[in-house]
């Protein structure tokens, strides 16, 4: 079977399932896309990785991919390689200077270790096919979105930048880095606006 590149276009709040995130996966070059629901900690990985942020300790996506380094271990692609009931099931393939081996791994897992890593993600047509999304030509955007709508956006306007400086330093504190790339974007919007 023929391999599909994807990529990032989109982490948002998932509108189906509560205190659950989507993270919108785009065919490279074309307008098909596969909505993919993660937990709340998975989509903070990848929004981290993301934004690149800079966490105070090693998250876990942070620590395997540190850990495989240690012990060259190459993180070359990874593939969405089967659709079951509703759950996305990948594949990290990995090299060693000896080996090549594929790992099961879950999705949301997938797609964090390789923004960290900045491979390629792959999955197949029969997967586009059913679980995808045909967007219009004019839908397609190449830039990656994150959505914040755990903060409110209206109430982050009415805080001075003194005063979003110190909620960004008490969220970055409590490792919610979602709220904090929200807060962020808020301050360079209004320094650079």
């Amino acid at each position: 079977m023929k391999k599909i590149e994807l990529e990032i276009v989109a982490l948002s709040h998932s509108i189906t399932q509560t205190h659950s995130y989507a993270v919108v996966l785009g065919e490279v070059n074309g307008l098909r896309r596969l909505p993919i629901v993660i937990g709340g900690f998975e989509a903070q990985a990848i929004a981290v990785a993301l934004e690149r942020m800079q966490p105070s300790r090693p998250l876990t996506h942070d620590l395997m991919k540190n850990f495989m380094l240690a012990f060259n271990i190459e993180l070359h692609e990874i593939i969405i390689n089967d659709l079951q009931e509703g759950i996305f099931y990948s594949k990290l393939v990995c090299s060693t200077e000896h080996d090549t081996v594929e790992i099961d791994s879950r999705t949301s897992d997938a797609v964090a270790l390789a923004v960290r890593f900045g491979c390629p993600i792959y999955t197949y047509d029969n997967i586009l096919d059913s679980a995808g999304i045909l967007m219009e030509e004019d839908d397609k955007k190449k830039k990656v979105v994150v959505s914040h709508s755990d903060t409110n956006s209206d109430d982050l306007k009415k805080l001075s930048i003194s005063e979003l400086e110190n909620l960004l330093t008490e969220v970055l504190e409590q490792e919610d880095y979602i709220k904090a790339a929200s807060i962020r974007d808020e301050i360079k919007a209004r320094k650079t606006g």
